[in-house]
């Protein structure tokens, strides 16, 4: 029996909110939004009913409706399930958080499937993850097609599914771009991953939406996954989610998990369902080193112009801190690229992560000291999975790498493989003195995963592959408490839900600085990942404002002495007053667009504070000089005080009615040109 999840119906709920064009380039929103972004009793009432339904209801020999499937000795889950002895515990985590776990066991066999939910008590939000364990003396039958997410949702009437997802980031201008799908009667959608990278090609977080209300979906997979969104002809809708193949057995002994799933619900517009996802996101995922949210901060880094690090040496590595530090240029980390190791042929040869002591003398122990010594923190570039052959890890071990001494994929499944690596790295960052570890990832894994498995373990290599690296960064982030980790991996491939609890993207995107593309990936990642960073690589306005995201590495180089510091100055300045604003709720106010004569605007709103900004970029080829943008999320009958940072008379006044109802005027004479606006509540 498959489960039917139907939304409870709601009283009331406000029209949504629609957009308006100006040209063919706007979108703009009435403004009739609540005023802050927060929980409703209808939205947790629907949680605790599918706690109460999926969860609560399973006893011992019934499991009406389960939130999963699999096939076990050729049995589907819900015949398997009645027959196991059953078990379940439920304990508070903390003021926000009850987990329940559900457990059953084969008297036949010895399989252990336990199920461990995570009810949010602050948040409208479950999250659930499946351990399946050999707990008898022989091999198990065939476990296959595992599903960790199998429910049906059932809509009203009126209104149709529609799919709110994103493209991931594949290095194009349309990285992270939202997408609708309409959801017709037998229509159906299949999303998935490439390559083994979570987010190489799609992003593994979904929207549904119907009639003004939905449910977030989200897969927490580092690896392969697959869903799949298919409509009957009537009302309903079945999602399923996990692992994309799955067909083994397991050995004595051995344990195996599946993909997170997350579920989010919702009512009013799906742009508020965003923010709520972001305020869960800041409140319950985001890393916290030493306990605290990273703030936001500007890098600075010579990779540009040092061939990443193959020409970097103590020396210049110190002149570029210096010269960021002589023109007060103000920088939180030194970002130190790949290169800095042993290599032969340039940094893509990876695999003896020891310290190029001809470049290096002092290691990289002297750049590290001296940062610190100016207030600076630093950032270096590991690769740890990738192995060239020649290198160390392929002529020392090469039963550790999928490929052998051919070179391959470190196998962090590999007990004895991922204690060195996780050893060896640790003593790096702790003897080398350095404070933030960014980790790489160029090359796809799954045909190494896959190529590793016997026709009865397909699945194993990349389930064991999965848990070890998750399991790498754990230790390494207990290690070292005041660190967050960089997901790099080819720019922004590696952001699923799991990755980005341990993990922020400081390079989100391998297509880097060219400011179109940059404000279309921010536009889009910002309604998932609060936090994430690329580089700005020209001292120009438009183009510094274009990439001014939480985090923006300054490629600037700082040898030359002939650039417009004061306007440097200037800019980075800018982002130290508005930095905090990327904390707050994100508003899309113009549509998605890659095209070079349009505009592109959003806002980042603080309603808490009665704060926010507005950033605003006229593109090369746009004819329009100015617009009108409405506001969102503001108090009505508040006065606000509207700030140009380009402009320093006294700011402008206008009600939060004016501002979401007839909009914020918004001029930019400059073909590119780009404004920051801020406002502050009077009253």
């Amino acid at each position: 029996m498959k489960t039917i999840h139907r939304i409870i119906p709601l009283h009331t709920i406000p029209a949504n909110c629609r957009v308006l064009a100006l040209g063919l380039f706007l979108l703009i929103a009435s403004g009739r939004l609540a005023l802050a972004v927060t929980v409703t009793s209808e939205e947790m009432s629907q949680s605790q009913h599918w706690v109460s339904a999926n969860i609560e209801a399973v006893t011992e020999g019934k499991a009406p409706a389960i939130p999963f499937s699999f096939i076990y000795d050729g049995q589907p889950a819900a015949e398997w399930l009645e027959n196991c002895k059953f078990e379940r515990t439920t304990q508070k985590l903390d003021d926000q958080r009850t987990q329940h776990t559900l457990s059953w066991t084969d008297p036949k066999t010895g399989l252990n499937l336990r199920c461990v939910v995570v009810e949010y008590n602050d948040f409208p939000t479950v999250e659930w993850t499946l351990y399946f364990k050999n707990t008898g003396e022989a091999d198990t039958p065939i476990l296959e097609k595992v599903q960790a997410l199998d429910m049906r949702l059932e809509r009203g009437e009126k209104g149709e599914f529609i799919l709110y997802h994103n493209v991931g980031s594949p290095c194009a201008p349309n990285d992270y771009a939202p997408l609708e799908t309409t959801l017709g009667p037998k229509a159906a959608k299949r999303i998935s991953a490439a390559g083994g990278r979570p987010t190489n090609s799609d992003l593994s977080y979904f929207n549904v939406g119907w009639s003004g209300q939905g449910v977030i979906v989200v897969v927490g997979w580092p690896g392969q996954w697959t869903s799949e969104f298919a409509r009957d002809d009537g009302k309903g809708l079945h999602i399923t989610a996990g692992q994309e193949l799955t067909h083994f057995k397991l050995l004595p002994g051995e344990q195996v998990r599946t993909p997170l799933m997350v579920l989010q619900f919702w009512t009013g517009d799906h742009i508020r369902a965003q923010n709520i996802w972001r305020r869960w996101m800041l409140a319950h995922n985001v890393p916290r080193p030493g306990g605290k949210l990273p703030e936001p901060e500007l890098f600075g880094c010579s990779a540009h112009y040092t061939g990443e690090m193959t020409l970097g040496t103590e020396e210049n590595q110190i002149q570029w801190i210096d010269r960021y530090l002589e023109e007060k240029v103000k920088i939180g980390h030194y970002w130190m690229d790949a290169g800095w190791y042993v290599n032969k042929g340039g940094w893509p040869n990876t695999g003896t992560w020891e310290v190029d002591l001809k470049r290096f003398p002092h290691g990289l122990r002297a750049i590290c000291d001296h940062a610190h010594a100016n207030g600076i923190k630093t950032i270096v570039w590991f690769e740890p999975e990738r192995v060239t052959a020649g290198t160390w890890l392929t002529e020392n071990h090469p039963e550790w790498i999928l490929g052998g001494k051919n070179g391959g994929l470190l196998n962090l499944g590999n007990t004895e493989a991922r204690q060195w690596l996780t050893d060896h790295i640790d003593k790096l960052l702790t003897d080398q003195g350095i404070d933030l570890y960014r980790e790489d990832f160029n090359m796809d894994p799954l045909g190494y995963w896959r190529a590793n498995d016997a026709p009865d373990r397909q699945g194993i290599t990349e389930i064991h592959d999965v848990e070890g690296h998750l399991a790498y960064w754990d230790e390494l982030l207990r290690r070292h408490p005041d660190m967050f980790i960089d997901s790099c991996a080819s720019g922004g491939r590696r952001n699923d839900l799991e990755s980005m609890r341990r993990a922020i993207p400081l390079w989100r995107t391998d297509y880097r600085c060219e400011p179109v593309g940059t404000e279309c990936h921010t536009y889009g990642i910002s309604s998932w990942i609060p936090l994430s960073g690329t580089g700005a690589a020209d001292v120009d306005s438009f183009i510094f404002r274009s990439n001014m995201v939480p985090f923006t590495n300054c490629l600037w180089d700082m040898r030359n002495r002939q650039l417009d510091y004061d306007l440097m100055r200037r800019l980075t300045g800018e982002f130290a007053m508005i930095a905090h604003y990327w904390l707050g709720d994100y508003y899309p106010l113009t549509r998605y667009t890659t095209d070079r004569d349009a505009w592109m605007a959003w806002q980042f709103d603080v309603p808490e504070k009665g704060e926010g900004m507005v950033q605003a970029f006229r593109r090369p080829e746009s004819p329009f000089y100015g617009l009108q943008l409405k506001l969102q999320g503001l108090e009505p009958v508040g006065v606000y005080a509207l700030t140009d940072l380009d402009v320093h008379h006294k700011p402008v006044q206008y009600t939060g009615r004016q501002l979401m109802d007839q909009g914020l005027p918004v001029n930019i004479p400059d073909q590119p040109g780009a404004v920051v606006i801020t406002y502050k509540k009077l009253n």
